[in-house]
């Protein structure tokens, strides 16, 4: 259910992106998919998003930058060891210079190079690019 929600979220992200619109709105939310736009922003793919009344249903604003062409959440559970992380990522993303793959660890929400510079392993979320 919640990489259903992840998911929607990342699609509406890059419709908004493709319509060239500055803003999305993307409701329901979760605490994963806060953690995911703090990866995209703090990578410089969005400007910046704002939560709005959290503990309910919730909201989140984004503001958008135009450099996400292409953003998706896997639905399924993929388990990725610490030493496979750059052949996943060699596989998955377009290029080396650009694009990041989102990994759930121990050490919480971190994006590719993150985990590997930390030299952990865990679930695959999905990736931006």
């Amino acid at each position: 259910m919640g990489r259903r929600i992840l998911n929607d979220a990342l699609r509406a992200i890059v419709n908004a992106e493709k319509r060239g619109k500055a803003s999305v709105e993307l409701k329901p939310i979760s605490t994963v998919m806060s953690s995911f736009l703090k990866i995209m922003k703090d990578r410089g793919y969005i400007k910046n998003y704002q939560l709005f009344d959290p503990h309910r249903v919730g909201r989140i604003s984004v503001e958008l930058q135009g450099r996400v062409r292409d953003c998706k959440a896997l639905t399924y559970r993929q388990d990725i060891k610490a030493k496979d992380i750059e052949t996943y990522t060699k596989q998955t993303l377009p290029t080396r210079q650009w694009g990041y793959v989102v990994i759930t660890t121990p050490d919480g929400v971190l994006d590719h190079e993150e985990a590997i510079k930390r030299n952990v392993g865990g679930q695959v979320l999905g990736y931006f690019h």
